[in-house]
């Protein structure tokens, strides 16, 4: 029988103390809101006891979520931060006053230069006051991988009998290793259970060590029963436990952990781009479940086995985190199953073998010469070969363009061919981009909208690559398209222009399926 996996996301406590990554109000409830689609069973929303402005943040997302997801904040094991606290959260559904307090020796002396019993008898008067507020109440042993064992187990004994119904049990500094930290769980639940069985037993983890969600996953093995973490692990120095790594690992290998939680993942990526829109720190392309290549496959062998068998080398789907179906990215070290594959997918058959062998050459002198090749430049290889198509195409390609941008009227003007005809328009825009494809949704006459575009420099000096990756909607459907190039304005049009013929033929496609039935 599964176990069921409490979640909290601290994104909106923990994960806002990186640099940049502040939030205002209306941008919190924003994301809030997203986390409440998602499915946490708890939003910690930030620190009330720093500044006004966060506890007016708090207040709000108790007003805009606290009906149906539980709320908490936090507290250091003082009065004032405690009262904070309680009334920020107070109107919520399901409010949750969460107290942290140093166990590790260095944190007692360093930080509070305090004897142990002292800071212990801290923890238990704070649990005590807090327990007169509301009837939940979590308490965190900081630094607890690098205490003392029998005096971290004293603390938590001495602070559930005062009345804590939580214990989180954090790694504060990413020192811990998973066999260590799931020993430590291990041995911290058999003695928790003896003392009171309801009380949850949660962890906390940092990734200073790449260890987060490795050590996340072992204390859920040895008894954990709440996670705390973030999107994108985003946090302090290198971050907090990724909560969709965890809550996929979960799902992925339940057959090993017995455990489910209640997110819905196909939300995540949802989640995680919200998060990169309003914080503009950007994923890392390879970041497990969330980077743009998470489900992108280069190499030969791996393109031509998944085109045989997905679960090849896909151990989940895209579509289970809210991606789009599998991406094979044509380099040099593609082969001619993932090639024909692509010549294919633009409405082309692939000819004889001498032909296909010549237009594979053709493929591999430009990958050799590009870090990619995209649609459209398969889209050029196959026009340049057979000139027959050209007439009867039903996709797009770039003529020339060019835009005129500033603070008055950003202008695009820009020249499309399909098949033997040429289009020429203009638009103004809010910026250069919009402005370009204002004009060619124009010239396209398609109801496009944009709903993802991200652009990213993959290499340095004067001639830098830009890579553009976008999303649009077409009549309810979601297609992808990306491009490079040194221009990052050609780049985007491309872009574009790719999401636009892949809706073109997945229409080709249709109607060719519907007529044979």
């Amino acid at each position: 029988m599964s176990r069921k996996i409490t979640v909290l996301d601290t994104t909106l406590r923990d994960g806002e103390q990186v640099p940049g990554a502040k939030m205002n109000a209306s941008q919190k409830v924003e994301f809030a809101q997203q986390l409440k689609r998602l499915r946490v069973d708890i939003i910690e929303a930030g620190f009330p006891a720093s500044s006004a402005g966060d506890f007016q943040a708090v207040q709000e997302i108790v007003r805009s979520v606290g009906d149906s997801v539980s709320i908490t904040a936090l507290a250091r094991a003082v009065k004032n931060d405690i009262d904070a606290v309680y009334e920020s959260i107070k109107l919520a559904q399901d409010p949750l006053i969460h107290i942290v307090l140093g166990t590790s020796n260095i944190h007692v002396e360093k930080k509070f230069s305090r004897s142990k019993d002292a800071v212990l008898q801290m923890g238990v008067d704070a649990v005590k006051y807090a327990k007169t507020l509301l009837p939940q109440v979590q308490y965190s042993t900081e630094d607890a991988s690098r205490a003392d064992f029998e005096y971290l187990w004293k603390t938590i004994e001495a602070v559930v009998k005062a009345g804590a119904t939580v214990i989180n049990v954090p790694d504060t500094v990413g020192y811990a290793e998973p066999e260590e930290f799931g020993d430590l769980f291990r041995r911290l639940n058999e003695r928790l259970k003896n003392v009171d069985d309801k009380v949850m037993l949660s962890v906390h983890c940092h990734n200073d060590l790449g260890l987060a969600t490795a050590n996340t996953l072992s204390a859920i093995k040895n008894g954990a029963d709440k996670i705390e973490c973030t999107i994108n692990g985003l946090g302090e120095r290198a971050g907090n436990t990724s909560l969709e790594e965890v809550v996929m690992a979960l799902k992925v290998r339940e057959d090993r952990y017995h455990c489910t939680t209640r997110i819905q993942t196909t939300e995540l990526l949802r989640t995680s781009r919200l998060l990169t829109y309003l914080t503009g720190l950007d994923v890392q392309v390879n970041k497990a479940i969330t980077g743009d290549n998470a489900f992108a496959h280069s190499s030969g062998i791996h393109q031509d086995g998944l085109l045989k068998d997905k679960n090849v080398y896909e151990i989940m789907s895209p579509e289970e985190v809210g991606a789009e179906s599998m991406e094979l990215v044509l380099t040099a070290r593609s082969g001619r199953h993932a090639f024909k594959h692509a010549v294919q997918k633009m409405g082309f058959e692939p000819g004889e073998d001498a032909e296909f062998e010549k237009l594979f050459e053709s493929f591999l002198a430009l990958a050799d010469l590009k870090k990619e090749v995209y649609d459209h430049d398969v889209f050029y290889l196959i026009q340049s070969q057979r000139e027959k198509t050209e007439s009867s195409s039903p996709l797009y390609e770039l003529g020339s363009f060019q835009v005129i941008t500033g603070d008055l009227h950003p202008t695009a003007t820009v020249e499309l061919k399909q098949g033997g005809v040429t289009l020429k328009g203009s638009a103004i825009g809010d910026g250069p981009v919009d402005a370009l494809y204002s004009a060619m949704k124009a010239l396209i006459g398609l109801d496009v909208h944009l709903k993802h575009y991200k652009i990213n420099s993959i290499s340095g000096g004067k001639e830098a690559i830009g890579r553009v990756n976008i999303q649009i909607d077409v009549q309810g459907k979601t297609y992808s398209g990306r491009a490079m190039d040194t221009d990052i304005i050609k780049a985007s049009s491309l872009a574009f222009l790719n999401g636009i013929n892949a809706a073109l033929l997945d229409a080709a496609h249709s109607e060719l399926d519907s007529q044979k039935l």
